[in-house]
C-alpha cells in the first residue's frame, strides 16, 4: 500500500532528479513508434517535456521515431528542439498551410488531395520518386527494390546529427530494423554499435516504397515490419528503476469505420499497433506475476533462503519497478488512410499541438504517476483524452 505522506516516501526512495510534479527515477526512456508523417506527434510530444524540465536518458525508436530519436540524441540539450523543428519544417515546405473554410469535409479533401502530392513527387529531405520504374530496373540494384529514393534523408540526416555526440553523449540511442533474408529483427544500440545515418535509414525503410539499407554486408528493412514498439527492448536491458513515456502514433481502439477510407485507416492502426498492446499486456502481465512470487518468497521459512531452488526464483523475479506512460495519438475524424504520408505543414502543426497536449493533460494528472514512483511499483498509464 502506498505512504499517506508522499514526501515520506520520497525519503525513503530518493530518485535522481525531479520535474515539477513528478519525480524521476534513476532512468527515463523515450520509445518512439513508427508512423511517418504522424511523426510530427513526437516532436510536440518531447518539445512539451522538454520544456517540463524532464530529462531522457534512453531513446529507442522505429521507423520515423528513429529519425526523431537520432536528432534528439545527436544534439546538445539546447538544439534539440530547434534541430526538430528544421527537419519538419524542410519535410513539410513543399505543402504549406493556406486557409481552409468548410469544416471537415473540407479538410479530408485537402489531406487526401496532399497526400497525393506526397506519392506523386515525394517529402524534401526525406524521399524522391524515381525516374525509372522498378519494374524496369536491372535486377538486385536499389532502384529494383523500391519506389522511392532514400537518399535525401541521408543528407538530411548528417546535416542535423552530430554522429560523435549521438555515439559517445549522455542519451543511449537504440533502432530497430529486419534482416531482409532472414526476417531477423535486431535493435542498433548505443551501447554495441557505432550508428551513423545507415542505422537510421534502415530502420524506415518500408518497402516496396523505400529501399532496403546495406550494413556490413546484409540488407536492412524497416523494423515495423516485424514490431512497431520498441519498448520491449527498453524493458529486457533495464538496470534501474525506469519511466518510460511510450509514444504511439496508432491508437489500438476507434469507431467501426463507415467508408473505404475508414477502413484503409483502421486496418493501419490495428496492423500498427497491436504489437504495441501486446508488449504492453504482457509486461504488465508478467510483473504482476514476479510481484506474488516475490511475495510467496518472503513467507517462507528462513532456512530456506539457502535453498538452490528458492535462490534460483528469487534471481527470476529480482527487477527493477518501471512506469510506463502511454502518449497515444488519437486521430481526427478528417484523417483517412493516408495519414502516415500526408506530410503538409497545416497537418503537422495539429501534430506538435496534440503532442503538446497530451504531454499537458498527462502532467495534469501525474500525482497517480508519482504515487508509484515513489513506492517503487510497476504500472502502465494512459491519461491522455480518449477524444
Amino acid at each position: 500500500m502506498a505512504e499517506a505522506d508522499p514526501l515520506k516516501a520520497a525519503a525513503r526512495r530518493p530518485t535522481k532528479r525531479a520535474a515539477p510534479g513528478l519525480p524521476l527515477p534513476d532512468q527515463v526512456a523515450l520509445v518512439l513508434q513508427g508512423g511517418g508523417a504522424l511523426g510530427a506527434y513526437q516532436l510536440g510530444i518531447y518539445e512539451a517535456l522538454d520544456e517540463a524540465g524532464i530529462e531522457i536518458d534512453w531513446i529507442s525508436g522505429i521507423s520515423i521515431g528513429a529519425a526523431n530519436a537520432a536528432i534528439i540524441a545527436g544534439n546538445p540539450p539546447g538544439r534539440r528542439v530547434e534541430r526538430l523543428y528544421a527537419f519538419w519544417n524542410k519535410m513539410t515546405g513543399a505543402l504549406p498551410a493556406f486557409p481552409m473554410w468548410g469544416g471537415d469535409f473540407a479538410r479530408e479533401i485537402v489531406h487526401e488531395l496532399s497526400a497525393a502530392t506526397v506519392a506523386t513527387f515525394g517529402v524534401p529531405g526525406l524521399f524522391r520518386p524515381r525516374f525509372v520504374s522498378p519494374f524496369f530496373a536491372p535486377d538486385g540494384c536499389a532502384e529494383a527494390m523500391s519506389f522511392y529514393d532514400s537518399s535525401p534523408l541521408a543528407e538530411s540526416l548528417d546535416t542535423l546529427v552530430d554522429w560523435d555526440l549521438l555515439n559517445d553523449g549522455p542519451i543511449r540511442l537504440s533502432v530497430g530494423a529486419v534482416e531482409v533474408e532472414s526476417g531477423n529483427f535486431r535493435f542498433f544500440d548505443t551501447r554495441r554499435n557505432r550508428i551513423d545515418a545507415r542505422h537510421i535509414m534502415a530502420s524506415g525503410a518500408l518497402p516496396p516504397g523505400l529501399p532496403p539499407v546495406e550494413i556490413d554486408g546484409k540488407l536492412w528493412w524497416d523494423g515495423g515490419i516485424v514490431s512497431n514498439t520498441p519498448l520491449a527492448h527498453v524493458v529486457e536491458h533495464q538496470d534501474a528503476d525506469m519511466l518510460v513515456f511510450q509514444v504511439d502514433l496508432f491508437s489500438s481502439t476507434a469507431d467501426r469505420p463507415k467508408t473505404i477510407t475508414d477502413v484503409i485507416a483502421r486496418t493501419k492502426e490495428i496492423q500498427y499497433s497491436s504489437r504495441t498492446r501486446y508488449v504492453s499486456n504482457q509486461l504488465m502481465r508478467t510483473r504482476t506475476e514476479h510481484q506474488m512470487m516475490t511475495k510467496l518468497l518472503d513467507k517462507l521459512p528462513p532456512e530456506m533462503a539457502d535453498d538452490p531452488d528458492v535462490a534460483a526464483l528469487r534471481a527470476i523475479t529480482r527487477e527493477h519497478a518501471v512506469n510506463v506512460v502511454q502518449l497515444i495519438y488519437r486521430a481526427n475524424a478528417w484523417e483517412g488512410g493516408s495519414r502516415d504520408y500526408e506530410f503538409s505543414a497545416r497537418t503537422m502543426h495539429d501534430h506538435i499541438a496534440a503532442g503538446r497536449a497530451a504531454v499537458a493533460a498527462t502532467m495534469d494528472k501525474s500525482a497517480l504517476i508519482a504515487r508509484n514512483i515513489y513506492d517503487g511499483e510497476t504500472a502502465a498509464f494512459d491519461l491522455t483524452p480518449k477524444s
